[in-house]
C-alpha cells in the first residue's frame, strides 16, 4: 500500500478520512463529546504509514477540515467572522495534524516507534502554544478544553497548564496506532506501549489525588443574569427599571445567604463613577456586589468595566477589561489588576479576559483564592466559554464565580469542579450556591509554560531524528 493510493489502498484512505473527520466533529466543538477526541487523530494515523506521504498528509488535512466545519455556523453567524478569518481557523489545526501525520509516518517507517509516539503530541503542543502566543483571541480552539468534564485528566493542568491536558489527549491515539504497525520488534512495541499507557496513568492516578483535598472555607455566592434591556443607561427610563430589577434579584439571593452577587459584564451604560443603588444596597445587605459596566465616564476611554461594591467602602473597587474582542469591542483595554480588600482573598476579571494565561498567573501570584467575573456570551457557546474560564482556576489554583448574559452561570472551585450552574442562553437566570474555596500555589502557577518548553525541546530533538537516512516515501 505504500507505494501509492492504488484502488485497494483508495477505501482504506476514505474509510480513515471519513471516521477521523467525524471523530473531529463531535468531539471538538461548542459540546465536545470528550471521548471521541481520544480517538478521533488514530484513523489518519494509523493510514499515514500505510500510504505515500501526500496522501497521508491529505487525509489529515481534509479528516480536521470537514470535522471543524462543525463551527462555520457558530463563527459566520454568530460571530459575524470574516471568511478569511475562518479559514485560518480551520486549515491552521488541519495543517497541523497533517504534520504530525507527517512526522509520526517518518518515525515510524524508521524504526523509532517512541519517537514517532511521542512527536505527535509534542508537535500539537507546540503548534497549540505558538498559536496562542499570536492569536487574539488567547487559548480558544485549545484541544483541552474537550476534556472539562473528565476531573482526573484535567488536574494535570495544575501541573502543566492546559498544554499538559492536549498532550495526554494526542498520545493515545498515537500509542495505538504505532501499536497497530506490524513493522519492528514486539519489545520495542511493547516498551513504547508501556511508557506511553503509564504516562497516562501517572497523570490520572495525580488527578484523582488531587480531587481529595479538602476545601479550608466555604463561601455562599450568588449570580443572577437578567437578559434584556441591553446596556441600557442609568439615566434613562429602562436603565432604571432593570436596576430595580436586579435590586430585587440581590436581595432575594441575599435572604438565601449570598455575601457575594455578581451580575453580568456590562449589565448597564453610565458616566457615573458609582451606581448608588448598588453602593447601598451592598451596605443594607452586608454583600459584596459586582457589576459590569460600560463605563463613559473618561471623555478619553471608554470602558468595560467591573464595579465592586463592599459594605464599608463609599466607592466601588474598579477593574477594566483587558482583553478585548477584535472588531466588536468599542473600549480602551485595561491595563492593571484589582485584588479586594480582606479575606478571602478576591480578584476581578471579565469575560474574554479568561481566555488568556496572563490574567491566571496575575491573580495566582498575588495570592487570590476566587475570582468574581462578569461576562457575556452568544446564547450557543455558554457551555464552551464557561469551562475556558474555569481551565484558569485549575492551572492557578482559584474558585471562579462567573455570571454570563446569554451564557452560563457557574460556582467552580479551584479544582474545576463545577457546583452549581444555570443557563441564561435565552432566558433570565439566577442561582444561589457554596463554593469550596482553597489556598492553593500550583507549580504551573510557580513555572510558568515549562512543560511547553520541554515539548519544543522534544520536537525539536525528534526532528533531528527524522531528517536522516534513505527516504521514506
Amino acid at each position: 500500500m505504500a507505494s501509492g493510493l492504488d484502488r485497494r489502498a483508495l477505501p482504506a484512505w476514505l474509510a480513515a478520512t471519513a471516521l477521523s473527520a467525524l471523530g473531529w466533529w463531535f468531539g471538538s466543538g461548542l459540546h465536545p463529546l470528550w471521548w471521541l477526541t481520544w480517538i478521533a487523530p488514530l484513523p489518519v494515523l494509523w493510514l499515514a504509514p500505510r500510504v505515500r506521504a501526500h496522501w497521508a498528509a491529505l487525509a489529515a488535512l481534509v479528516a480536521y477540515t470537514i470535522g471543524g466545519l462543525d463551527l462555520w455556523t457558530y463563527a459566520r453567524v454568530d460571530l459575524g467572522l470574516p471568511l478569511v478569518v475562518i479559514l485560518c481557523l480551520l486549515f491552521e489545526p488541519a495543517l497541523v495534524l497533517a504534520l504530525c501525520a507527517l512526522l509520526f509516518r517518518r518515525l515510524l517507517l524508521r524504526g523509532k516507534p517512541m519517537a514517532a509516539v511521542l512527536s505527535v503530541p509534542a508537535l500539537w503542543v507546540s503548534a497549540e502554544y505558538l498559536y496562542n502566543l499570536v492569536s487574539p483571541h488567547g487559548t480558544w480552539g485549545n484541544i483541552a478544553y474537550t476534556q472539562m468534564d473528565v476531573l482526573p485528566v484535567i488536574q494535570v493542568a495544575a501541573v502543566t497548564g492546559l498544554w499538559g491536558v492536549g498532550f495526554l489527549v494526542l498520545l493515545l491515539p498515537a500509542t495505538i496506532a504505532a501499536q497497530a504497525m506490524p513493522r519492528g520488534t514486539r519489545p520495542v512495541r511493547v516498551t513504547t506501549t508501556a511508557v506511553a499507557l503509564s504516562l497516562i496513568a501517572v497523570a490520572l492516578i495525580y488527578g484523582v489525588f488531587r480531587l481529595q483535598a479538602p476545601a479550608t472555607s466555604v463561601l455562599r455566592i450568588g449570580l443572577a443574569s437578567l437578559e434584556k434591556p441591553v446596556q441600557p443607561s442609568l439615566s434613562a427610563a429602562a436603565g432604571h427599571a432593570l436596576e430595580v430589577r436586579y435590586a430585587s434579584v440581590i436581595q432575594r439571593l441575599a435572604s438565601e445567604g449570598a455575601r457575594i452577587v455578581v451580575i453580568p459584564e456590562t449589565s448597564f451604560s453610565t458616566a457615573s463613577p458609582t451606581v448608588p443603588a448598588f453602593a447601598q444596597l451592598a451596605r443594607q445587605q452586608d454583600l459584596i456586589l459586582d457589576t459590569g459596566i460600560d463605563f463613559k465616564g473618561d471623555p478619553q476611554a471608554r470602558r468595560n468595566m467591573s464595579m465592586a461594591f463592599q459594605p464599608g467602602l463609599a466607592m466601588p473597587a474598579t477593574y477594566n477589561k483587558h482583553h478585548l474582542l477584535p472588531g466588536l469591542d468599542p473600549y480602551t483595554p485595561g491595563q492593571t489588576y484589582r485584588m479586594l480588600d480582606g479575606t478571602p482573598r478576591i480578584g476581578l476579571a471579565i469575560c474574554k479576559d479568561m481566555d488568556f494565561h496572563d490574567i491566571g498567573h496575575a491573580y495566582a501570584s498575588r495570592g487570590a483564592q476566587l475570582l468574581l467575573v462578569p461576562a457575556d456570551d452568544f446564547t450557543v457557546d455558554g457551555w464552551l466559554h464557561s469551562r475556558m474560564s474555569i481551565m484558569r482556576g485549575v492551572e492557578s489554583g482559584f474558585a471562579i464565580a462567573r455570571a454570563a448574559r446569554k451564557g452560563r452561570l457557574t460556582l467552580s472551585d479551584d479544582r474545576g469542579r463545577v457546583l452549581a450552574e444555570a443557563s441564561s442562553e435565552g432566558r433570565d437566570a439566577e442561582l444561589v450556591g457554596d463554593l469550596p474555596l482553597r489556598a492553593t500555589r500550583t507549580l504551573y502557577a510557580r513555572w510558568g509554560d515549562w512543560f511547553v518548553w520541554l515539548n519544543l525541546a522534544l520536537l525539536a530533538t525528534l526532528l533531528l531524528v527524522a531528517l536522516p537516512g534513505r527516504r521514506t516515501d
